[in-house]
């Protein structure tokens, strides 16, 4: 029996036809425009939704889904999907924690290398034909005072490739402080900030981390201290990051998640200290390949009467 499934996302050509080798039958529907229209026209036979966390989907989305029964968020994060409305009407969530781990924290080091020794614009500069220029002295990252904002998964590969790639001392900022981990705790991401040299943020997104790291974070980072964000860009303050960067009471920034993407403030392409990738840490080959085969896991396990594997907590 083919269901439709009601596709929120980006998804590839070959992924489209692994959901549909699968049984399913995506209806993609990834602009708001496209959304509402799909709705309107198929809404009562959906019976599954393929969304992630930053796209989320509304209790009046579902509200239009009459036969709706799981949602599927590809990747870990699901703070935009409405868990209360779904519980009310017995619609199982499901997620994918651990499928892009590593390409994500890859990404994180990677963006912190690039902004620490001003790789882009140094690249930038030679060839506007300015080598002399852009041969200015830039930090080392070996042996530095590493701070991760939310020691999860995906903090916690972090953190080791901090220490066994650059023998970095590792301090971290969680809820509560994580049983057994070697790292130092900071009781606040003021204190944090204020120890470390480099802070990442790796915290889940919603309410709860909202703007979490607002002005009197990156002041306590400080002129010469460097922000990354692969997390989500809610829990960055952007007003306040923009006048940090501005004022150079931090160093730099390198972001993969922006407040309200893909929209991004304008103020952010006159600053020469601060880079930009288009959410992409979790997209390698690798991990797109693990988070869709854990949704087609999921999907076939629930509507064969089994239990899903990585239910939402």
């Amino acid at each position: 029996m083919v269901r439709d499934l009601l596709v929120l996302i980006e998804l590839a050509p070959e992924s489209l036809a692994h959901l549909e080798a699968a049984g399913f039958k995506a209806h993609m529907a990834v602009s708001a425009e496209a959304k509402a229209g799909t709705i309107k026209a198929i809404g009562p036979q959906v019976q599954a939704v393929l969304t992630n966390g930053s796209t989320g989907l509304s209790v009046v989305d579902m509200a239009a889904l009459p036969q709706l029964r799981i949602v599927c968020a590809q990747g870990a994060g699901y703070e935009k999907i409405d868990l209360l409305a779904a519980r009310a009407r017995n619609i199982i969530v499901t997620h994918g924690p651990g499928t892009n781990d590593a390409s994500v924290a890859d990404h994180a080091i990677a963006l912190l290398m690039a902004i620490v020794r001003g790789i882009p614009q140094a690249d930038a500069a030679v060839r506007r034909g300015q080598w002399s220029q852009s041969r200015q002295p830039r930090p080392m990252l070996s042996k530095k005072k590493l701070g991760i904002l939310g020691l999860g998964n995906i903090g916690q590969q972090i953190a080791r490739r901090g220490i066994g790639g650059f023998e970095m001392s590792v301090g971290y900022h969680s809820r509560r402080p994580r049983e057994g981990s070697p790292f130092s705790y900071f009781d606040t991401p003021v204190a944090l900030a204020s120890w470390a040299d480099f802070l990442i943020v790796a915290t889940p997104g919603g309410a709860s981390t909202f703007h979490l790291v607002d002005a009197a974070v990156l002041n306590a980072l400080g002129p010469n201290g460097y922000l990354v964000n692969i997390a989500r860009g809610s829990v960055v303050d952007t007003v306040a990051l923009i006048s940090a960067l501005t004022n150079r009471e931090v160093a730099g920034a390198a972001l993969d998640v922006v407040e309200g993407e893909p929209d991004v403030p304008a103020a952010f392409a006159n600053l020469n200290n601060l880079i930009l990738t288009p959410h992409i840490a979790g997209r390698s080959p690798e991990a797109v390949t693990a988070t869709l085969q854990l949704v087609i896991e999921n999907l076939k396990a629930h509507f064969s009467g089994g239990p899903v594997l990585t239910p939402v907590p």
